[in-house]
């Protein structure tokens, strides 16, 4: 059975970094795309950035573009989520995503799913 598990969200000032983390297990993700959403409060769920879990290539959506850094380490099966200059319009809860097809940035091509980790930023 696969499962993501996130941790790593807190509370932050603006102009901080938080780090989160991505636990993945039950299976091999070497073919999966990676990716991290978030869901500010009344908002939609939206896309912020994807990986193949293999290779380098990474997509980002403009607002996080040279703040965020989606990486991962085989060794431990996890995928990072480096958030450095963080703003309170980060706020939001953030979700790890699992794709076995495509790096996509529709949260209907995702197949698995984290509970998700809180991350706030005060101004």
């Amino acid at each position: 059975q696969v499962q993501l598990v996130e941790s790593g969200g807190g509370l932050v000032q603006a102009g901080g970094s938080l780090t989160l983390s991505c636990i993945a297990s039950g299976r091999t993700f070497s073919s999966f795309s990676m990716g991290w959403f978030r869901q500010a409060p009344g908002k939609e769920r939206e896309f912020v950035a994807a990986r193949r879990w293999s290779g380098g290539t990474t997509y980002y959506i403009d607002s996080v573009k040279g703040r965020f850094t989606i990486s991962r380490d085989n060794a431990k099966n996890t995928v990072y989520l480096q958030m450095n200059i963080l703003k309170p319009e980060d706020t939001a809860v953030y979700y790890c995503a699992a794709s076995r097809w495509t790096m996509s940035v529709s949260e209907r091509d995702y197949d698995y799913w984290g509970q998700g980790t809180q991350v706030t930023v005060s101004s």
